[in-house]
């Protein structure tokens, strides 16, 4: 018995263990399937939401794909439908034309169907006017009868007459004024110049500012000295390493300006050395001025003038208008006025010794009154010139009428050489602020109507009413006018004042 309990035992414990180790193996095999489950589980619901995606993809695109389609069919369907209704408005606005087009034709034919009826109803006033006058004709005797014949025959070749006169009149006018362009034209080909505007030198620099003290003297004295010698003002201010030599003449400025150069150069500035330098300068400029005037009129090939017309004619290298030398503008007039005056067969020689010499006058003009033009026309008649020059010079600018052909040119050709690009230089709100006060001066009295400023300021033309000012008002005008324009405006040479009065009868024929 006591055998049999260890054996017991020791089954009971074999069970107990083998029970124990297959529940235990039981167990990790249920756990097992129950992971691959779980694996498997995992897996389908991976592919499903897969498939899912696919399937959401593949909507998608079908989705996509229709709307392209759709929006494609509509696109066409939107423009066929655009294609239709600009057919449509085509087609209405041919309509509207055709209707304008009838209507426009249906008035004509109404004109025209008054038209008829009114000269249906001349030719019958004509007819019983014809019949009337034949029943007089038949009164008259033949004699009678042919001097009506006559005057009426007489009276419409002078209708015909004139109406060709007005004609070839016409024609003659527009020949006239496209020959003169063509003449223009090839004259200002010819004749171009590069010459530009220059600036006139009135400010002499120094090499420093300590030769003002040197300029000016001990009490002034080399300074008094320096302006009674040259007759010019020397303006000695807080320019720095400049002095402004300031003068009405240009060569007593030349010869300033000159002979302070020397000093400076020299250094020696006292009274006795101012002087001799001066005296020197003064001659060297009288050498210049005679030089060039003998080059002026040998590169104008102008031949025979008077020694005097010389010197004027170099005094003008150092006279400037508007920033355009006054001596190379004279020499440009005169190419121009000769090259005109072979195109229009008039004589060259004139209107190039005229051209050279039209602003001579404005070498002087600063000690003799009067305008630049009959100055200079009287010097060219003192000096021997032909009486087609001096007319010519004279009426330039419009002191005196022109009556020759070569007075014409001449005029042209100095209007040619100022008016070119570049020759002259003006500012051109002072040009405009100019003419302004022109014309408000003269629109400032009663009874004027309009006022023009023309010629770039040298002729102010004036418009007055004809029943508020009469013909010796008009007189008066005009004197008063200039009165006012030399009062109170700056203005270079002269200004002419023309005053217009005029009465106007108008009628009307039907």
């Amino acid at each position: 018995m006591e055998i049999l309990v260890p054996i017991i035992l020791t089954a009971v414990a074999t069970a107990i263990v083998a029970g124990a180790a297959t529940y235990l193996y039981l167990r990790h095999s249920a756990r097992s399937r129950l992971r691959a489950t779980a694996d498997e589980v995992k897996r389908l619901i991976e592919d499903a939401e897969a498939r899912q995606r696919e399937i959401l993809l593949e909507a998608k695109d079908a989705a996509i794909k229709l709307r392209d389609e759709l929006e494609q069919e509509y696109q066409q369907r939107r423009r066929e439908v655009e294609r239709i209704e600009r057919r449509l408005q085509n087609k209405e606005e041919q309509l509207d034309r055709r209707i304008e087009a009838l209507e426009r034709r249906e008035r004509k034919l109404q004109a025209r169907e008054k038209e008829i009826e009114d000269q249906i109803e001349q030719l019958n006033k004509l007819a019983e006017e014809r019949q009337l006058e034949l029943q007089r004709v038949a009164a008259l005797s033949v004699e009678e009868a042919r001097n009506l014949v006559i005057q009426q025959v007489m009276e419409e070749a002078r209708e015909f007459i004139n109406r060709q006169v007005r004609e070839l009149e016409q024609q003659a006018r527009e020949e006239a004024r496209q020959r003169a362009q063509l003449i223009l034209a090839t004259t200002i080909q010819r004749i171009a110049s590069e010459y530009v505007a220059e600036n006139t030198v009135s400010v002499v620099p120094l090499p420093s500012d300590d030769m003002k003290g040197r300029i000016i003297g001990r009490e002034g004295r080399n300074i008094r000295a320096l302006e009674q010698a040259t007759g010019v003002d020397l303006i000695v201010d807080d320019t720095p390493e400049a002095v402004t030599v300031s003068s009405f003449d240009p060569v007593r400025r030349e010869i300033a300006r000159r002979a302070l150069l020397r000093l400076i150069q020299d250094g020696r500035i006292h009274p006795a050395r101012i002087e001799e330098v001066v005296e020197k300068t003064r001659l060297e400029v009288e050498q210049i001025i005679i030089e060039e005037g003998e080059r002026a009129a040998l590169e104008a090939n102008v031949q025979g003038l008077h020694p005097d017309l010389i010197k004027l004619l170099g005094r003008l290298r150092f006279r400037t208008s508007y920033g355009q030398n006054v001596l190379q503008h004279s020499i440009e007039v005169s190419m121009i006025a000769g090259a005109l005056a072979a195109e229009l067969g008039a004589d060259v020689n004139v209107a190039k010794t005229a051209g050279l010499l039209h602003d001579i006058g404005k070498a002087v003009d600063h000690e003799v009154e009067g305008p630049h033009a009959l100055i200079g026309a009287d010097i060219a008649r003192r000096l021997g010139r032909s009486a087609k020059i001096v007319h010519a010079i004279a009426a330039h600018h419009g002191e005196e009428e022109p009556k020759t052909v070569e007075a014409f040119i001449v005029a042209a050709a100095d209007a040619i050489s100022g008016a070119r690009p570049g020759a002259r230089r003006e500012m051109l709100e002072a040009y405009i602020k100019r003419l302004e006060a022109l014309e408000s001066v003269a629109t400032s009295f009663k009874g004027v109507q309009k006022a023009y400023a023309i010629q770039a300021g040298r002729e102010v033309r004036i418009l007055v009413k004809p029943e508020a000012i009469d013909d010796l008002g008009a007189m008066r005008l005009a004197r008063d006018v200039v009165k006012k324009i030399q009062e109170t405006l700056d203005y270079p040479g002269q200004i002419k004042v023309t005053v217009i009065r005029e009465t106007r009868a108008v009628e009307y024929a039907r």
